[in-house]
């Protein structure tokens, strides 16, 4: 019997999926080059696999059945090109699919696939504590220590708390579920949604579906857990920082072009909002140059909330599992 034949696009993808590809297919690795001493003394971050590299592993692996994205390298008629006519199915080793051409790839009628919730639960940690760190200015009191500007008064480095507050959720996915789940025990006075339509767990945590507008307006923390789409691109710019309570503290995990980051910098910098704590930004990565890295109510991590092992183990595996049922002629569980 011939062994499907499944590309990986990083060797950065866990071992346990890639191991559960193994028992039934033939797996083809595309290395994440390594970097180079001058690179290295140079102070790059870390190696990256660039578009090119891919380009050239896919040139090079034909035929293939399917394949797991695992990086977010821009899946699109180039890459399907090359991929050639064998190609029955992907899956993106990723709730999001910004980077997924998916109307190109239907077209082709190849199966295309994602891997949501098995992260939900790591992204919404790092939401809570996002918010904790920018709320509480746990930034701004660490570069005070740094300066020798410690001081102890009473009103010295004053924040805002959860307790009594008002929670808006943009986006009431899995990811959004599991930062409402998680802050229901922080004494939160009321919890406000939005999104495309009702969802049940407002029942479960009495959160309330609100329009956008009235979700700026009235929340003493914002959260952005929704998709990247046409409709959600800058969503947050000046005209929405303006309706915002000046003590409000923005919280984005999503993906870095829901929030004009221009007008973010300039909200943050006169007050138009107390604070923000970011995930993901635009670019990315985020240049050492960037102005938003010298505001010092902005709290700011790499896009690191999915970073725990369990989390990158279990995306693996759902990942493979998809592709899998998908070229055994099942239907995926989570269809593009």
């Amino acid at each position: 019997m011939i062994r499907p034949r499944v590309l990986v696009t990083s060797t950065d993808m866990m071992q346990p999926g890639i191991e559960l590809l193994k028992k039934t297919c033939e797996v083809l690795l595309c290395p994440v080059p390594e970097l180079t001493r001058e690179e290295i003394s140079a102070g790059y971050p870390g190696p990256v696999q660039s578009r090119e590299d891919l380009l050239g592993h896919l040139k090079n692996s034909c035929p293939i059945d399917g394949i797991v994205w695992s990086n977010k390298v821009r899946c699109d008629a180039e890459m399907l090109d090359l991929a050639g006519p064998s190609l029955k199915a992907i899956v993106t080793m990723s709730s999001g699919f910004d980077h997924m051409d998916v109307d190109e790839i239907r077209r082709r009628g190849i199966q295309v696939g994602r891997s949501p919730f098995a992260l939900d639960a790591a992204v919404a940690e790092v939401g809570v504590m996002l918010a904790l760190s920018a709320s509480r200015r746990a930034h701004e009191g660490r570069l005070m220590i740094e300066r020798g500007q410690w001081e102890s008064r009473p009103q010295w480095l004053l924040g805002h708390g959860l307790k009594g507050a008002t929670v808006g959720i943009v986006g009431l996915g899995g990811i959004g579920r599991g930062i409402l789940k998680r802050l229901s025990n922080f004494e939160v006075e009321r919890f406000l949604y939005t999104g495309r339509s009702r969802k049940p767990a407002d029942d479960e945590f009495g959160a309330k579906f609100v329009l956008l507008d009235d979700l700026l307006r009235q929340s003493d923390f914002v959260f952005v857990t929704c998709a990247l789409t046409n409709e959600t691109r800058q969503l947050f710019d000046a005209e929405a920082f303006a309706k915002m309570k000046r003590t409000v503290v923005l919280v984005n995990v999503a993906r870095g072009p829901i929030v004009d980051h221009s007008a973010l910098i300039q909200a943050l910098r006169h007050g138009t909002i107390f604070a923000a704590g970011l995930d993901v930004t635009d670019p990315e990565p985020l240049p050492a140059s960037s102005e938003l890295l010298q505001v010092p109510n902005a709290v700011i991590t790499p896009h690191m909330g999915s970073c725990t092992v369990k989390a990158r183990a279990d995306i693996s595996v759902l990942a493979a599992q998809s592709l899998l049922l998908a070229l055994s002629g099942e239907p995926m569980p989570y269809p593009l």
